[in-house]
């Protein structure tokens, strides 16, 4: 009953937005979304806007970043893909795996998929080897003439709830470069893109089960629980959606505004935080 509820709000919310806009506002509206995704996927090679992250090093890893898209990936290529998405994703999914594999299949190979591949470098400077990723050679194994492959992120820009977002389809590390800061500085570099391209949020699922993700996302990049998410629906599911908003406009439709107020027992002090937002084992943080 409160599902029905808060979607009858939601719906009821939206109509009377639309009643103060006229229809050609609204059409005007809808055009400029457009455009503004257009003018996103045509262009070619969105990381050269940002040469400070063509490359990525640590004390134990160094690695440099290059640009791609669905359409135009190599067999070895998406044999890696394949490979990773099934090493680190088969358990999360679990009995879903086998239905959910054969979609991840179909959508990395579309003409509206982008990639941020990483290559491992080995006794090569960085910058060299990014100069030299244009021309390299794919081999069956995940290596080539650009190196070894070590992580990817796949993305599109695409329309939710009538706003222009970044949705991030994939993360993916090799176990090997986990926790060593690569996943934060791509997520970084994916808002960057995200904002230079006009787009009004940046948008992601994860499975419930895959708990190092929702840690991942949720307390170490701050993002939120959408109001597109399933579980804001009363709907049941095993994943979650998430976003991160860049304006206030998109935070009203995109993110919860719901507050309640919860006692701390050892301090008797009064906490206000987003109602949807706090899990049952997590701590809050007072809002001024």
């Amino acid at each position: 009953m409160e599902a029905e509820k808060r979607v009858a709000s939601s719906k009821k919310a939206e109509n009377n937005r639309d009643k103060k806009m006229t229809r050609k506002e609204i059409l005007e509206k809808k055009k400029k979304v457009q455009e503004i995704i257009k003018a996103a996927l045509s262009e070619k090679d969105p990381l050269s806007s940002f040469p400070s992250f063509h490359h990525y090093s640590t004390k134990d890893l160094s690695v440099y970043l290059d640009s791609g898209r669905g359409d135009y990936l190599s067999s070895s290529v998406k044999q890696y893909i394949q490979y990773l998405l099934k090493v680190n994703m088969e358990v999360a999914y679990g009995t879903e795996w086998p239905k959910e594999e054969k979609v991840k299949r179909r959508e990395m190979v579309s003409s509206e998929a982008r990639y941020i591949f990483v290559y491992e470098t080995v006794n090569a400077d960085a910058n060299i080897m990014f100069k030299l990723s244009k021309k390299g050679r794919s081999n069956a194994d995940g290596t080539d003439d650009k190196g070894h492959l070590v992580a990817f992120v796949h993305y599109r820009f695409t329309i939710e709830e009538e706003i222009p977002v970044l949705y991030v389809y994939e993360l993916q590390l090799e176990q090997r470069v986990q926790g060593k800061g690569l996943g934060k500085f791509l997520m970084l570099l994916i808002e960057l893109i995200a904002q230079k391209s006009k787009m009004s949020a940046l948008v992601l699922t994860v499975q419930k089960a895959n708990m190092t993700a929702i840690h991942f996302y949720r307390n170490k990049l701050r993002y939120l629980i959408s109001t597109m998410s399933p579980s804001q629906m009363g709907l049941q599911s095993n994943y979650e959606i998430l976003c991160k908003s860049f304006d206030s406009e998109t935070k009203a439709v995109l993110e919860i505004t719901a507050y309640k107020v919860i006692q701390n027992p050892s301090c008797k002090a009064s906490y206000k935080v987003l109602a949807c937002q706090l899990d049952d084992n997590e701590t809050c943080e007072e809002v001024a």
